[in-house]
């Protein structure tokens, strides 16, 4: 036992007395005392050989010994740290530095930004409202009273209704039209906006549908607006967004709030108008509703239709998208699938 506490004796003068020059004369104490085959591990298997009734006492010392040699490495280690980041010693600048990944907005941000910018440069203003709606914006002031058939093209998600008919009925906006009527509540005419936002809708999800999406819905009222200036107006759009070789047709449609009312359809980006899945093989591409703003819209927000007439029209931001960038399902837009954001790092 005493050749045995002389030994650790001397060891603890020698690890006092080392000091280190590199890295490497650090991780050389570290492997010659601390390491699977060190002294410390050494000495301490000699506990085997202890007696029984001193073998807490030898513990103690083997303890001590074995803290004496961690704390002298922390010593070093510490000490040579300090060493490098002072004199830049044992950095190596050719080295690449550590990779930083390079986010981007996601592609309905993209496009809807895009869309904005178009209009602003026709004059319009942008427009927003809440999300959570009451029926009176939502429907009743677009024409859709209650009992209104055209109310069944909207799989509405209801928050509230309240009974025996006492209050507002609250519920997920089914479009963007909402901000129209509150505009329209707050600001006569000239009236010129557009209004982006997400909306909900009851429906299934599958490649085509969504229960959310996002809508940029436009209003346009003033003395002797004409359908005229609609078409003038959707048709700089579109060829700001797809060029100036992209087709256009209108079709007779019905909104209640709008009278008369055209569907707009492109030529399809997609196959170049030639046939494919997008287009059902017919070449177009339906990307919005439009018309002139029904008189009685007007009345409801007490603007006086035999002087002010006005237009409106509304398009889906995933249609957009899906044309400009070829995507063929909506549902990739919500899935966060770092895949498919990342083809669009780098797009402005």
């Amino acid at each position: 036992m005493e050749k045995l506490l002389q030994q650790i004796e001397e060891y603890k003068q020698e690890i006092a007395a080392f000091t280190a020059s590199s890295a490497d004369d650090v991780e050389n104490f570290r492997i010659k005392w601390l390491g699977t085959k060190g002294l410390v591990k050494a000495i301490m298997g000699e506990m085997k050989n202890v007696p029984n009734d001193q073998k807490k006492s030898f513990g103690q010392i083997l303890n001590a010994f074995k803290s004496v040699a961690e704390v002298k490495l922390e010593e070093l280690q510490a000490a040579y740290a300090g060493a490098a980041a002072s004199h830049g010693a044992a950095l190596d600048f050719s080295l690449p530095g550590d990779p930083v990944t390079v986010g981007s907005r996601h592609p309905l941000t993209l496009v809807r930004n895009e869309m904005v910018a178009i209009f602003k440069r026709l004059g319009f203003a942008v427009a927003e409202g809440p999300e959570i709606e009451d029926d009176w914006h939502n429907f009743g002031a677009m024409n859709l009273p209650e009992d209104h058939p055209a109310r069944d093209m909207q799989d509405t998600f209801y928050i509230r209704k309240p009974e025996e008919g006492n209050g507002p009925t609250w519920l997920l906006r089914t479009h963007t039209s909402s901000v129209q009527a509150r505009v329209m509540e707050h600001q006569k005419p000239p009236i010129r906006v557009i209004c982006p936002g997400r909306v909900y809708r009851n429906e299934t999800i599958s490649a085509r549908a969504h229960c959310f999406f996002h809508q940029v819905e436009g209003l346009y009222i003033d003395e002797n607006v004409s359908f005229a200036d609609l078409k003038q107006t959707l048709y700089f759009f579109v060829q700001e967004m797809f060029g100036k070789e992209v087709k256009v047709r209108f079709r007779p449609s019905y909104f209640p709030f709008t009278e008369p009312s055209a569907e707009m359809d492109i030529s399809c980006q997609i196959c170049a108008g030639k046939g494919c899945n997008i287009c059902k093989h017919t070449g177009w591409v339906e990307i919005l509703g439009s018309g002139m703003v029904h008189p009685k819209v007007l009345e409801n927000f007490g603007i006086d239709a035999n002087k002010y007439t006005g237009f409106a029209f509304g398009m889906g931001v995933e249609r957009i998208t899906q044309l400009k960038y070829q995507v063929n399902d909506l549902r990739l837009y919500s899935q966060n699938d770092i895949r498919f954001l990342k083809q669009f790092t780098g797009v402005v």
